[in-house]
């Protein structure tokens, strides 16, 4: 190797080796944009100092309570400021963060406190009454209960139990960070929304995380003080990392409690909100909103969308309204999103709007600090790129999970064959992108054809009628399955069963038709995918 081969003092030293975590940008956004505006909601606005200082004594304060570092600090919280702040504070005093989707069953959040280990919980007030009823289900010691009032969330609790606001009065706002000695170290423990069984616990790193923040500005195209909105849960992949970013670029995170169309066009207009993510339900919402509740803008807002593929005519609607989207992808298991339908200009520009639509509506490529992200058969062979041989999402890259807590099993299952296992199934274009066909379980076999629940369910979108639709299959006895819709239409619109079948019928081969349709509010979780497995339920009933 020449004269590499003598690496005698060549070594890791304090001055060249600083383990990577999303904590640095926040401590480098106080020193570099004290003065810029960090926290926006209502009547509550932070500079970057301030914030930093929240999260500094948030830091000291859970110390003051016992938390020591590989503790589990966990939240129910819905988007506002402290829980921004328990994405800095919590890892700052070393512990582990656990933010608990807030639309659990008390059973399953009692499973999520034992299993945790949970030492402290920050709580929303309209959510202590669960916290009680799941502490009286545990099997292993209770965490201790704060307190999280604000101005738009209701009344406080009596005096019942610690308050936020005095723990971080109680706090040390000059409090030395706790920052990880190895980037592997645990930042954050987030719980799967398995629809059987006991969810699994993700554990993230601060590499990951770090890492995740990084490709996202690349990717996302992000200049410096952007505007976001949060308003992906911050329990779902931490927010996809945004809050740990945008100090990164000196950004402005505009909170949202509750997700509305006349919330989020208020907030472009008032706060000047440039980008945010969300599901295809939300971009639903805004193309869908009465005339009354939008507003008007004049500048271009970029937004993520993920969760499941977005429908060809919800994003042609989009963009003529102003916003610019992006598809995206990715698991609890990768910290939110890792490919990205990333636009080619010099193919794609001169496209028919239904044909641009169509394309954004892939999954796409790997983000930048991804390694590969692709499309491979059960042998682990990759699968031909004629955008019709299926097969599983497989990734691999430094935004993949550290496993499964205390279950071994299901980490060794995940990462077979040296790469991370999705349960998606997917065909891959000859340009490399990738695009969903449906979940594993979703596919619908009738008659020995597989149907794409995904397709069906894009057809139907594209009916004046339908807000919402999703397929599922319905046991038939003569094909084995057949795909049945559940349908959810626009306020003041109308249709029938037989004239969405017939719609249908011009747009999709015979066998790919919803043999029945069903009209009624979907079932939904908090971050918007639609419950299918509520819906097989009832088609099965059928």
């Amino acid at each position: 190797m020449g004269w590499m081969a003598d690496e005698s003092g060549l070594e890791k030293r304090t001055a060249n080796y600083v383990p990577l975590t999303p904590l640095s940008h926040l401590r480098r956004a106080a020193a570099v944009f004290p003065n810029r505006l960090a926290v926006v909601y209502g009547s509550h606005r932070k500079s970057y100092a301030e914030y930093y200082e929240r999260c500094s004594r948030l830091a000291s304060g859970l110390i003051a309570l016992g938390v020591q570092p590989g503790d589990v600090v966990a939240t129910i919280l819905p988007n506002i400021p402290a829980q921004a702040e328990a994405h800095f504070g919590v890892p700052a005093c070393g512990a582990v963060l656990n933010t608990i989707n807030t639309r659990l069953d008390v059973s399953t959040v009692a499973y999520i406190f034992d299993h945790g280990g949970a030492k402290v919980v920050l709580v929303d007030p309209q959510f202590l009454p669960l916290v009680a009823e799941a502490v009286d289900l545990m099997d292993g010691p209770a965490p201790q209960i704060i307190e999280v009032a604000d101005d738009h969330g209701g009344a406080h609790a009596g005096g019942h139990y610690l308050e936020y606001e005095t723990l971080l009065a109680q706090g040390n706002p000059g409090f030395d960070w706790v920052m990880p000695e190895d980037e592997w170290e645990s930042l954050a423990l987030n719980y799967t929304s398995g629809t059987t069984g006991r969810p699994k616990g993700v554990v993230y790193h601060h590499r990951g995380a770090y890492l995740m923040t990084m490709g996202t500005v690349v990717s996302w195209r992000m200049v410096m003080h952007p505007v976001f909105m949060a308003i992906v849960p911050l329990f779902h992949c931490n927010g996809w990392n945004h809050t740990w970013m945008m100090p990164l670029v000196g950004g402005t995170v505009v909170c949202c409690r509750d997700i509305t169309a006349e919330t989020i066009y208020g907030a472009i207009a008032d706060e000047g909100v440039t980008h945010f993510g969300g599901a295809p339900i939300v971009l639903n919402m805004i193309v869908n909103a009465p005339e009354e509740t939008t507003r008007s803008f004049d500048h271009t807002v970029e937004v993520f969308t993920a969760g499941a593929p977005p429908a060809p005519a919800t994003l042609s609607k989009i963009e003529a309204l102003g916003f610019n989207v992006t598809q995206v992808y990715g698991l609890t298991e990768t910290y939110g999103h890792v490919t990205e339908c990333l636009w080619d200009d010099t193919r794609w520009d001169t496209l028919t709007a239904d044909d641009r639509a169509a394309i954004k509506a892939r999954q796409g490529v790997a983000f930048p600090m991804m390694e590969d992200v692709t499309v491979l058969d059960a042998d682990m062979g990759q699968v031909v790129r004629d955008g019709v041989a299926q097969g599983e999402i497989m990734m691999r890259g430094n935004s993949v999970m550290k496993g499964y807590l205390k279950n071994p099993e299901a980490t060794e299952e995940a990462f077979t064959g040296g790469y991370f296992h999705s349960g998606d199934i997917a065909v891959q274009h000859d340009d490399g992108y990738i695009q969903i066909a449906d979940r594993a379980k979703d596919i619908i076999i009738s008659g020995g054809e597989n149907i794409s629940s995904v397709e069906v369910e894009g057809t139907l979108m594209a009916h004046d009628a339908v807000l919402l639709a999703a397929v599922v299959a319905k046991p038939d006895e003569k094909w084995g399955e057949v795909p049945c819709a559940f349908v959810e239409l626009k306020d003041g619109h109308e249709t029938t069963a037989e004239d969405l079948i017939a719609f249908a019928r011009t747009r999709l081969a015979g066998f790919k038709t919803p043999k029945a349709v069903v009209f009624q509010e979907l079932p939904k979780t908090s971050t918007g995918k639609i419950q299918k497995f509520e819906l097989r339920k009832v088609a099965k009933a059928m």
